[in-house]
């Protein structure tokens, strides 16, 4: 018997993670993430399964980012009756987290069927609806980081710390004779909250994630981030306007807060007043809050409890928001795409005095990446805005571990007796990070996994064949979504 291997998703891209591991007549999933990005990515979301569903016996969660668990309610809706293993943390956030996409389905699906040009069409469906959310949510369950547990017969998995978000966790797996390890997503050095990512060494096979195989981040301590950020609001309030920041709801919302109490506290910024008008941003910090005992870098402080934060929930009061001066305002989503952000840059980017701060990435396309690129006008909401508020970045908050932190933890792992799957990236960040870690003889071989299907398929991970999809960011020519499943045997 072998354990065998096929990827499903986030192969030469950084979206809609999906590993399928096969032992015997067992099958679990790691992942089961949806696809962002462009139309023809999220097209796919569309498309069947590229597995037996009825077959899979469990899912093994590494987060509650959507990218990696953001179809589990389509999972749940056509028929998956398992287990979603994951940390108690990362339970408690799929609550708020699927339910919040099970609305965004629900509403773009509402939004497509009004268009006029639709009438007497198919009407749209929704992948699924907030109820499946919640049904997929019941479905987690929660376990201790680093102890054993069997999410199916001929299966051992235990999670361990991946530093990255509130809850995430490496992956490590027995099956068949063979210890892999998947790496899930990793977080960087210097991270609030969180330790830095530990697990064993010494294994048959590595998965790594890559987001960042190709970049080299300036090494900035969390003070350092700190005075950056101390910088902006200063020199916000001396302009007269808000400071808006576009945020992302988990993770990255919960470290400004940090940073602003700790700036507040300690006099640095004055009599600070800060508005959190994201609904979802709220649930994650009550989690947070939640778990604030177990948290690296708040002095042992609530400090989400800080006076000068004050977090809205009714459209009534966002709306207000608008007939304010000298506010910090921290608005989701965090590339301007939908949410409240898009009403307090409506109002905030035609006023000279006012400040729009980034401080995570903005994906090409997205409105916060044509506003940081230098516009004179953008059109939000079918109305057009001129830009002539100040556009500023902070580049030093990252969940993601760069080029030099992924290669550290690969060497930490070694020896690697097998091969090293390098997912989750862009082609040249698969490339810059394999080319190093080939260098460094980290693993025998290092395979990237390819994306897009080509061919017929005979494989018993892919009951339905040849499934095709056309994505113009990808040949036909580059591989298979649902390839054929690999054997992977332990090395001596």
């Amino acid at each position: 018997m072998t354990l065998s291997l096929a990827v499903h998703g986030a192969a030469r891209t950084v979206t809609g993670s999906c590993i399928e591991l096969i032992a015997g007549k067992s099958r679990i999933l790691l992942e089961c993430g949806l696809f962002q990005g462009s139309r023809s990515l999220e097209a796919l979301n569309h498309e069947p399964f590229d597995f037996d569903l009825k077959g899979i016996d469990a899912v093994v969660l590494s987060h509650a980012h959507i990218d990696h668990s953001g179809l589990l309610p389509r999972l749940v809706a056509e028929g998956f009756t398992g287990a979603i293993w994951c940390t108690v943390q990362t339970a408690d956030l799929l609550e708020f987290m699927l339910a919040d996409a099970g609305r965004i389905q629900e509403y773009e699906a509402e939004r497509r069927n009004r268009r006029r040009d639709r009438a007497g069409e198919t009407p749209f469906e929704p992948i699924y609806t907030e109820e499946d959310a919640l049904a997929a949510w019941r479905a987690a369950r929660p376990v201790a980081l680093e102890e054993w547990f069997e999410p199916a017969p001929g299966f051992r998995v235990r999670l361990w710390n991946a530093g990255h978000i509130l809850g995430s966790a490496s992956v490590e797996v027995e099956a068949e004779g063979v210890r892999l390890l998947y790496s899930g997503d990793l977080g960087p050095e210097n991270k609030a909250f969180h330790a830095h990512p530990a697990s064993p060494a010494g294994f048959d096979f590595v998965i790594c994630e890559a987001t960042y195989g190709d970049r080299m981040r300036e090494r900035v301590s969390i003070e350092d981030r700190r005075r950056l950020l101390e910088g902006e609001i200063l020199a916000a309030r001396a302009r007269g306007g808000n400071l808006v920041i576009p945020s992302f709801a988990l993770e990255r919302t919960q470290e400004l807060l940090l940073d602003i109490a700790t700036l507040s506290s300690s006099q640095r910024i004055g009599q600070a007043m800060v508005f959190v008008d994201s609904p979802l941003a709220n649930r994650a910090t009550d989690v947070f809050r939640k778990y604030a005992s177990e948290l690296e870098d708040t002095g042992g402080r609530d400090i989400f409890g800080h006076p000068s934060i004050r977090y809205v929930n009714d459209v009534a009061e966002s709306m207000r928001l608008n007939t304010l001066s000298g506010a910090i305002i921290l608005a989701a989503s965090g590339m301007c795409e939908a949410g409240r952000i898009r009403h307090h840059l409506f109002y905030n980017l035609p006023r000279p005095d006012s400040t729009i701060l980034f401080v995570g990435f903005q994906a090409e396309g997205s409105l916060g990446r044509v506003i940081l690129e230098g516009a004179k006008r953008v059109r939000i909401s079918g109305r057009d805005v001129r830009v002539r508020a100040q556009v500023r970045q902070i580049d030093s908050y990252s969940a993601h571990a760069d080029q030099a932190g992924l290669l550290d933890w690969l060497q930490q792992r070694i020896p690697i007796a097998g091969s090293l799957f390098l997912d989750h990236g862009e082609s040249a960040s698969l490339e810059a990070l394999r080319r190093e870690a080939q260098s460094r003889g980290v693993a025998q071989s290092i395979i990237i996994p390819e994306s897009w299907a080509s061919g017929t398929s005979s494989d018993p991970g892919n009951p339905r064949g040849a499934r095709r999809r056309a994505c113009p960011s990808a040949s036909r020519r580059s591989g298979a979504i649902g390839r054929t499943a690999m054997p992977i045997s332990p090395r001596t």
